[in-house]
């Protein structure tokens, strides 16, 4: 098992930026590719970033791809998303997760993740 925490989540204005932290216990943290979701009100969960076990790799989704950036502090145990210029449409909780070890990089949908974070809001205010 592996347990993930979000923290960072807040309310920002446009334009803006935060940082979302994941801190991770249990199971060898860099054993494990690493992503973040989103989900709106109203929508499926999205697929936003992901980076490899090493953090030699990262993919990400069109809509934020040279705003965010994730990274990993595998001494930490920790996967960070930092968020710049954001926009009132990436309102939403924001989730990480723990990618099947089994899988290919990048993992981009949610049946390849196996652990589950409980989520942190992140709210655009235009």
């Amino acid at each position: 098992q592996v347990q993930l925490v979000e923290s960072g989540g807040g309310l920002v204005q446009a334009g803006g930026s935060l940082r979302l932290s994941c801190a991770a216990s249990g199971r060898t943290f860099s054993n494990y590719a690493m992503g973040w979701f989103r989900q709106a009100p109203g929508k499926e969960r999205e697929f936003v970033a992901s980076i490899r076990w090493s953090g030699a790799n990262t993919y990400y989704a069109d809509s934020v791809k040279g705003r965010f950036t994730i990274s990993r502090d595998n001494a930490k145990n920790t996967v960070y998303l930092q968020m710049n210029s954001l926009k009132p449409e990436d309102t939403a909780v924001y989730y990480c997760a723990a990618g099947r070890p089994e899988l290919p990089f990048p993992q981009i949908v949610s049946p390849a993740y196996a652990y589950w974070g409980q989520g942190t809001q992140v709210t655009v205010s235009s």
